[in-house]
């Protein structure tokens, strides 16, 4: 499942955070100097520490942070593939691309606000318009859900039965139309009391829906778009389709973990070193037990249902492209010289779009590791639930991905040229279990661990 951090069992984290009393040190912007060469070693020490087979180790990991618009540290450290072969034995270098989890998610956002800027679409404008079917919440058929919504995780469509993937053969509406073979009993739509534009939930099947918008108003392909437009822009050479890679883009292609039976056992993206032919993509079945079979991209209509290439979570990305997506925002959208998205259009995404009340319980806070979300971004604040930082109140706004056992981040700083992401490709313990839980706040272990180290050596205020 993709980006499913949120378990349950954080809520009485996320309440015990909330009824405490505790004191943070409110972070100063501080000014980027280099690190000396005892603080990396230092710094490097913490990361390579991670690296290991049990508790809240990680097979791989690669963290990057920018400070004042530059780059001032970097760290790789560990295996993107792993065997009893040294040839496969394969370490994390800053060429390695995973998958990227729930951060594919901000590129489909910034596909959406392109179109946005160039006329193409509204945000305000009606989902199921643009789609060519009626997308309707029937228990609230006389609400409007619109792209805003989508992006937003507020449109209240859901991943019924946890599926937001159809087979290429079916048509998109198949989930939202009664009588159809995945209407699934209505599953897809949330229930009385959370209605669209005011209750948050998170959906993967949202971004499903907003990559096939993409292929209705651009006419081209979802992932062929994305090359042509937005990661073209940021000179990435990413893909949804691993079988499109290229020769030496798939060759740095790392695998996702998960420790089993005293061994870290490959999740996906296990293609043995040999590429799949060129426009081939796994076909999956949500809600029968049918083989996964390979499907030709040529038979493919653009506007039918681009859930086939995972817009929400599947963008194979590398640790130097993801740099170049925060150079991007760190700009105020504008990479070598191109604006990819117009800063208005980025500053509506790092807007919040709903906020978390506790008093009337307008959505799920996911055990306090989401208190608001914009369009395709959301913060986490320095003061609350969310919060990144252990002892200083330091505020971030991006996003994070959970995967087949992959851990992922993009953010930036808000009010300043600060940014880091990171990537850890394997989880010895369960996600979703009690172990998983932050000690602070309502994040992952594995998140506390990567963001705290990142924001108290660089972004807290300098000791006195």
């Amino acid at each position: 499942m993709l980006h499913t951090k949120k378990v349950l069992t954080r809520m009485c984290v996320s309440l015990a955070l909330l009824g405490s009393s505790y004191t943070q040190v409110q972070a100063a912007p501080a000014k980027a100097a280099p690190l000396s060469s005892q603080a990396k070693a230092a710094l490097d020490k913490e990361f390579d520490a991670m690296i290991g087979n049990s508790g809240t180790k990680v097979p791989g990991l690669g963290v990057v942070v920018y400070k004042d618009g530059k780059k001032v540290y970097s760290k790789f450290a560990g295996r993107r593939k792993i065997s009893s072969n040294p040839a496969w034995n394969q370490p994390v270098t800053p060429d390695t691309r995973f998958w990227g989890a729930s951060i594919s998610k901000e590129f489909t956002g910034y596909s959406i606000m392109q179109l946005v800027g160039q006329g193409k679409l509204k945000l305000d404008g009606e989902a199921g318009t643009y789609l060519g079917f009626k997308l309707r919440n029937p228990n609230y058929p006389n609400t409007p859900i619109t792209v805003r919504m989508l992006l937003s995780h507020t449109s209240s469509i859901r991943d019924g039965n946890e599926s937001y993937s159809l087979p290429p053969f079916y048509r998109l509406q198949s989930y939202f139309t009664p009588g159809y073979e995945y209407w699934d009993g209505g599953s897809h739509f949330a229930p009385q009391g959370q209605a669209p534009g005011a209750y948050f939930e998170y959906c993967n099947l949202n971004y499903g829906l907003l990559a096939t918008i993409i292929e209705k108003v651009s006419g081209q392909r979802f992932d062929l778009y994305q090359k042509n437009h937005i990661l073209k822009d940021l000179d990435m050479q990413a893909d949804y389709v691993p079988a499109n890679l290229g020769k030496a883009q798939f060759a740095n292609l790392g695998s996702p973990y998960r420790w089993k039976n005293g061994a870290w056992v490959i999740q996906t993206d296990d293609f043995k070193g040999t590429q799949p032919p060129a426009n081939c993509i796994r076909a999956h079945y949500p809600l029968v037990s049918s083989p996964v079979t390979w499907f030709n991209l040529k038979r493919y209509k653009p506007g039918n249902n681009a859930t086939i290439f995972a817009p929400q979570g599947g963008l194979r990305v590398s640790y130097n492209e993801l740099e170049h997506t925060l150079q991007m925002l760190l700009n105020k959208g504008r990479y070598n010289g191109r604006q990819v998205v117009k800063p208005e259009l980025l500053q509506q995404m790092l807007t919040p779009q709903w906020r978390y009340n506790a008093a009337t319980k307008n959505g799920d806070n996911y055990g306090g590791s989401i208190e608001a979300y914009g369009l395709s971004l959301y913060p986490l604040f320095g003061n609350g639930t969310s919060r990144p930082c252990k002892d200083y109140a330091i505020d971030l706004w991006g996003h994070t991905g959970e995967a087949y056992g992959m851990m992922t981040g993009v953010f930036l700083r808000p009010g300043t040229q600060d940014g880091f992401i990171y990537m850890l490709n394997g989880t010895a313990i369960d996600e979703s279990s009690t172990a998983a839980l932050g000690k602070y706040s309502g994040n992952t272990i594995w998140e506390e661990e990567v963001m705290n180290t990142v924001c108290k050596n660089f972004f807290a205020p300098p000791k006195k």
